[in-house]
């Protein structure tokens, strides 16, 4: 059975920084791309960041970048999201969720690339 649980949301202030884990388990984590979505009330998820299962490749949303860093740890079967300058409309509930390797993940990275999700983990920034 394969689980994803996210960990490292909080409450804090615009300029801030978190940083999200993503513990996997029950699928052979270097067969997958990983990624993180958000979803605030009242509006689509949307992709915030992916890693290629190999971990060479990693891109992000443009709201994000310069910003907003994933990374993963094969070891630990774990994908991280560094999130600095947080400002309120960061504010959502973040899914980490895995895309098989032979997913094409294509320029725009939608909902639908991806098999596996976690439950999500808040994280508010005030102003």
């Amino acid at each position: 059975q394969v689980q994803l649980v996210e960990s490292g949301g909080g409450l804090l202030q615009a300029g801030g920084s978190l940083r999200l884990s993503c513990a996997a388990s029950g699928l052979t984590f270097s067969n997958y791309h990983m990624g993180w979505f958000r979803q605030a009330p009242g509006k689509e998820r949307e992709f915030v960041a992916a890693i290629s299962w190999g971990g060479t490749i990693a891109t992000v949303t443009d709201s994000v970048k310069g910003r907003f860093t994933i990374s993963r740890d094969y070891a630990k079967n774990t994908v991280y999201l560094q999130m600095n300058s947080l400002k309120p409309e960061d504010t959502a509930v973040y899914y980490c969720a895995a895309a098989r390797r032979s997913t094409t993940l294509a320029a725009r990275v939608q909902v639908k690339d991806f098999d596996y999700w976690g439950q999500g983990t808040q994280v508010t920034v005030s102003s």
